[in-house]
């Protein structure tokens, strides 16, 4: 028999990557419990909302700014993003698995602009499915060339070794069982560089590691879907270019305005979208909860209607209502020491029941996934085994069925110090769904955790959300939203991003049903506008969109100059924003003069007051029909007594 020589080798190995990654990127499944509907991913991808990190020169990381770019693509091909160890962050469902396949799909089709067109070598791992005592080798030969005993894990090592370009993506750290560990795993050392040092690794994480090569590493993040997103998704993925239908999912989603929020992430934009497509008829919903109670629903019922056995329905009934211990599970699973998004499927199947948990598989909320058994470091290749695991389909159905325990575990709490001691362990601002689907389907346990969320700093614009969920009505909170809208509102850069969600989910809320917004500060938020010209960027990547209630806008950002092309984006936002008379940059670079042609004619119009503030040095305004700036004078309207009073009216704000 002929002995394989390397080249050989990498032969079989490449075949058997090419094989692997194909089931995977042609397993697309936008409706879980529609388990007969598989797409390409390249039939469903769309380009959502893509940042890369800049640093200025060659400075401090805390210099640069993110940038928002075309393409995936160019994570792989700006110069600026030239290393050896990239990160791409972002939340759950924001699409970094997708990109993922996208990659592969690219690299096993040749696609020709491609970054990984001309890649000898593609290494997918999901790191879910590995432990900290495998090998990377070992990994590479357990989950992407099982079936070959042609190939060794100590094979793949010097295939890796002679080849001349590799490129590594290692999807989901925030989901490796020994992740932040100390165990000193390869995929540690490969984060630290300590392996795999000259070979491209980008790395997909909910968030950063606590251990990784800084020095070498750019950073990515995902920030979801806008309007122009959601639309080309909906023709891509859904409808085709049928019109009507395209109108339809839109209409529905503008019926549900509340959901908004919810949508900018893919995932569930994209079960939103062919859920709609799929009913004769539009579903209205004003809560999060309460779409999420339907789309649970749907999961279920799409199950029954396809057994003919009355018997089997009514245990599927029965499945569907009572969950109690999936509802201890999932909580021990966010909640607990431990967290813990997947289980091994035996130990589950025998906590839940046989018939439970295969209903749950059945109905797309649970999903299996080979993982790797716990194995000694120096096992060979064919001692390797694998495990079955179970999971969620994704965090927030995790969180969907926690609700039901927290909803018990509040209601055994006899007064406000021992709630204080179970809420203190559920941070809000990690499982913000947590609690509004908890607040959601029980009204009593939700205005005790309401008035939890109050006495916490920064807690009372989220606990406005939490109402929300409890009285599905926006005349509920009215009263509470034209009371925080009075005053001045503030978006400050180093918010969490649920505090700063939660305050634009709040005066998208004013805006809409009318109710005035006195002022919006944006501190340190470095705002930029999209491309549609509706929606102002901020740095979190977070948007806000026209408010038509807003009085005024004051936006701060120390030293950042603005090109003519940026002030005039912003100008065009801010005409847009009917109610609006003034707008102030504070402590910006702006241009010394404007083109008259950029200026809107609304702000003309309206007089909208429009000022640069220079704190102590004093403040100039624009003139709007020159587009020169104006010295101010001394008639106590304008200049320094002008600072003065703001500084009067933020210490006066932050006094109450």
């Amino acid at each position: 028999m002929k002995r394989l020589t390397v080249q050989d080798k990498k032969a079989i190995l490449i075949s058997s990557l090419k094989s692997r990654y194909k089931l995977q990127y042609d397993a697309i499944q936008p409706i879980p419990y529609i388990k007969d509907r598989l797409y390409c991913v390249d039939k469903v991808f769309v380009e959502g909302g893509t940042e890369i990190y800049i640093v200025k020169g060659a400075t401090k990381e805390k210099d640069g700014t993110w940038v928002r770019v075309d393409s995936y693509k160019y994570i792989f091909t700006d110069p600026r993003m030239k290393a050896k160890r990239r990160i791409i962050e972002a939340e759950a469902g924001y699409g970094k698995s997708t990109v993922t396949l996208q990659l592969a799909y690219d690299w096993c089709n040749g696609v020709k602009d491609s970054p990984f067109k001309d890649v000898e070598i593609l290494i997918l791992l999901r790191l879910r499915q590995l432990n900290s005592k495998i090998s990377i080798y070992q990994a590479i030969k357990l989950f992407l060339a099982p079936n070959d005993p042609r190939i060794k894990s100590s094979d793949i090592k010097n295939i890796i070794e002679s080849c001349s370009s590799v490129k590594v993506l290692l999807d989901g750290y925030d989901e490796f069982p020994d992740r932040d560990g100390a165990t000193g795993s390869d995929v540690g050392r490969i984060i630290t560089s300590n392996l795999f040092e000259d070979i491209d690794v980008t790395l997909t994480t909910r968030y950063l590691p606590k251990d990784y090569d800084k020095s070498n590493t750019k950073y990515v993040r995902l920030v979801g879907f806008d309007e122009k997103a959601r639309d080309q998704y909906i023709r891509k993925a859904v409808t085709g270019e049928d019109e009507e239908s395209v109108a339809n999912i839109k209409r529905a989603l503008k019926e549900n305005p509340i959901l908004d929020d919810l949508c900018q992430v893919p995932l569930l934009f994209a079960m939103f979208s062919h859920m709609t497509h799929e009913k004769t008829h539009l579903q209205i919903f004003k809560s999060v909860t309460g779409f999420f109670r339907y789309m649970i629903k749907c999961f279920h019922s799409h199950q029954r209607n396809k057994s003919l056995d009355k018997h089997a329905k009514e245990h599927m009934s029965e499945h569907e209502s009572e969950h109690d211990e999936l509802s201890k599970v999932a909580f021990e699973g966010v909640c607990g020491g431990n967290k813990q998004l997947s289980w091994r499927k035996d130990g589950l199947c025998t906590r839940l029941g046989q018939g439970f948990c295969q209903h749950y598989i059945a109905v797309g909320i649970l999903v299996e996934e080979e993982a790797s058994a716990e194995t000694n470091e120096q096992a060979s290749t064919t001692d390797l085994q694998t495990k079955t695991d179970l999971r969620f389909y994704h965090q927030l159905f995790c969180e969907w069925f926690a609700c039901f325990r927290l909803v018990e575990v509040v209601a055994a709490t006899r007064n406000a110090s021992e709630l204080e001691d179970v809420l203190d362990k559920v941070d809000p601002f990690n499982l913000q769904y947590l609690y509004r689907f908890t607040c959601g389907i029980s009204p009593a346990v939700g205005k005790r955790i309401i008035e939890y969320l109050k006495s916490r700093k920064d807690g009372d614009k989220f606990a406005i959300l939490c109402i929300l969920e409890q009285t599905a009505e926006v005349d509920g909170i009215k009263d509470t939203v034209r009371d925080l809208c009075s005053k001045d509102v503030e978006i400050n850069n180093d918010d969490s991003k649920l505090l700063q969600r939660s305050t634009i989910q709040l005066l998208e809320i004013a805006s809409r049903f009318n109710i005035p917004i006195s002022c919006v500060y944006l501190g340190g938020c470095s705002p930029r506008v999209d491309e549609s010209g509706l929606n102002l960027i901020l740095q979190s990547g977070l948007s806000l969109s026209i408010l038509s209630s807003l009085q005024k806008l004051w936006i701060q950002d120390i030293k950042r100059r603005l090109t003519n092309e940026e002030l005039a984006a912003i100008l065009s936002y801010s005409s847009q924003c009917t109610s609006l008379k003034e707008l102030e940059f504070w402590y910006y670079k702006l241009p010394d003069t404007i083109p008259v042609g950029s200026i809107p004619s609304s702000l003309k119009s309206r007089n909208v007051k429009v000022w640069d503030n220079q704190g102590l040095n004093g403040s100039r305004r624009l003139n709007l029909q020159t587009g020169l700036w104006q010295s101010c004078d001394d008639d106590g309207n304008v200049g320094l007594k002008r600072v003065f009073n703001r500084v009067r009216e933020r210490l006066r704000d932050l006094i109450e």
